[in-house]
Order: structure tokens, then C-alpha cells, then sequence
């Protein structure tokens, strides 16, 4: 694994990278509460395939984290990462998870010509997560979770004794034995740098338009979208950790008509953090769909 800081957009974005150069490149997006260093299970396995490129993305590690909640708009991300595949050279490969995923669906959808394929891990496109948070079902009490996460000062609570709030949050329902020991001492460096990570990482919620209903009390005026838009016409595997109950699988229901050439692939055994549980399955799963190169 080599490290360096770059500059995209005149700021500096700190860069993991596994594999030789001259291979194909794969754009890695990790989400909340991660940072670059989260693929360093998934990555040593197709870095024989690929050039593994994993940045800490806006807010997050070592690279820039602008103060105020209006540098993390959805437009704002998508181009950092635009800018980052342009140094790299595209059209790229791009693997996201979580807040990663809707990154990499704004590279597919707003900037297609720099995708020439899309991998989702345990994320979801941003119309039928929405229609599912505003239905005021499962997936609308799974994400209550946000409304706390937007609140000021949230960071605050999450940081405090050790950042055991986060942890408690994280591991609610979910297998977090994984974050132990030098991991987590590792992540915790991370959550701490700049005098505390933690608010910037939550601006990302914060700056999002995603609306969520109460339970039982479906929003009834959400706007149209426009499919054509929002359509995702490269090819997208989307990899499922069964035991997610963060994100739902009504949260990826009807993802067909705005992803026409998809590929699902389930994976028994692992939860939100299939990348760090079963990061051999993940790794099969993209080697068998994206054939010898």
C-alpha cells in the first residue's frame, strides 16, 4: 500500500493505493464513519486486477475538511472525485459503500463519461432510498438514526468517552468485531485528527436533502424525478450483505429502471460491513462479473 497527498480543485486530498500502475484503475469510495484506509481487507485481494485507489474523501482523515455544512453538497463530492479521476485518467471503475455509494452513483448518473463501470456495496441509489424513507416503514424507523446525527453538537455526544457513542450507534444489530484492537486504535486516530473529524464527517448527513417520514406517517409530497436524469447506463454490480439493518433491501427496490444493465450478488453472512466480514466473497464477486481484463 503506498500514501500520498494530492491536490484536486487547488486542495489537498490524502490517497491510499494498492496495486501496479499500469493496471486497470478502480476508484474506492468509503463511507461513514470510515476513511481510505477502510479497504485495506478488500483491496490486497484484486490488486492484482486492478490499481486500488482509495482517497478519505471530503471531511474525512487527512485530506481537506472545510468548516461549514454548505462544501457538502451531493455536486460538491461528485466533483472532488471527478477531479480525481481526471488526474488519474478515466474513464475508471468505481466501487462505493454507504455515503461512498451515493458518490459513485453521481459519478455514473451526472458524469457517465468517466465510468466505465459501477460497483455498490451495501448502498443505494438516491431514488429508491428516498421513496423508501418517505414511505414510513422499515426503512424510514432504520434511518431515524439521521435526524440525531443532524442535530448540532451531535458529534459531541458521539466523541465523548472515547467515542463510545459512535461505537454504540455502529454496532446497534450489526457485527462490529472487526473495529478492535489496532483497527480501532487506527480509526479513533483517524475520528481525532484536526482537533475531531467527527463534525465534518457528519456534514455529510447534514447537507443532504433526503427526507424522512415517521413511522406510519408516509411524506406524500415528495417531487417527480426525472428518470432519465438519474439513469445509471454503464454496467453496476450491486454486492448485498444480507444482514444489513442500516439499509434494507426495500431501499434498492425498483433500482432496475434506473440501472438497466444491473447485476445483484447477495452475500450470506455479513452485514453493512461486508467489506471488512467477507472480504474474500466481495472479492470473488467482483473478479467473476468483471471478467479478465
Amino acid at each position: 500500500m503506498r500514501q500520498a497527498t494530492i491536490e484536486l480543485n487547488a486542495k489537498r486530498f490524502h490517497v491510499r493505493q494498492w496495486g501496479d500502475s499500469r493496471l486497470p484503475a478502480l476508484l474506492l469510495l468509503h463511507g461513514f464513519p470510515e476513511y481510505g484506509g477502510a479497504w485495506s481487507d478488500l483491496a490486497p485481494r484484486l490488486a492484482h486486477r486492478f490499481r486500488c485507489i482509495a482517497p478519505d474523501q471530503r471531511g474525512y482523515g487527512q485530506s481537506w475538511a472545510p468548516e461549514g455544512v454548505e462544501n457538502y453538497t451531493a455536486a460538491a463530492l461528485v466533483s472532488d472525485m471527478a477531479a480525481l479521476i481526471g488526474h488519474v485518467g478515466g474513464p475508471v471503475a468505481v466501487l462505493g459503500h454507504d455515503w461512498g455509494a451515493a458518490v459513485a452513483y453521481g459519478l455514473a448518473m451526472f458524469r457517465p463519461d468517466l465510468v466505465s463501470r459501477l460497483i455498490v456495496a451495501n448502498g443505494v441509489h438516491p431514488v429508491p432510498f428516498q421513496r423508501a424513507l418517505a414511505a414510513g416503514g422499515a426503512q424510514s424507523a432504520a434511518s431515524r438514526y439521521i435526524g440525531f446525527l443532524r442535530r448540532d453538537g451531535s458529534e459531541d455526544a458521539l466523541e465523548a468517552d472515547g467515542f463510545a457513542g459512535l461505537l454504540r450507534l455502529f454496532s446497534a444489530n450489526m457485527d462490529l468485531g472487526w473495529l478492535s484492537g489496532r483497527r480501532l486504535a487506527e480509526y479513533k486516530a483517524e475520528w481525532s485528527r484536526g482537533g475531531g473529524r467527527l463534525k465534518t464527517m457528519i456534514h455529510w448527513y447534514r447537507a443532504s436533502p433526503l427526507r424522512i417520514a415517521a413511522p406510519g406517517e408516509a411524506i406524500a409530497d415528495l417531487p417527480e424525478f426525472r428518470r432519465d436524469r438519474l439513469m445509471v447506463r454503464c454496467p453496476h454490480l450491486l454486492i448485498w450483505g444480507e444482514g444489513d439493518t442500516a439499509l434494507l433491501p426495500e431501499a434498492t427496490r425498483g433500482l432496475e429502471a434506473f440501472a438497466p444493465d444491473l447485476t445483484r450478488v447477495c452475500i450470506p453472512g455479513a452485514d453493512h460491513w461486508l467489506h471488512h466480514q467477507q472480504p474474500a466473497a466481495m472479492a470473488r464477486a467482483i473478479l467473476d462479473w468483471t471478467g479478465p481484463q
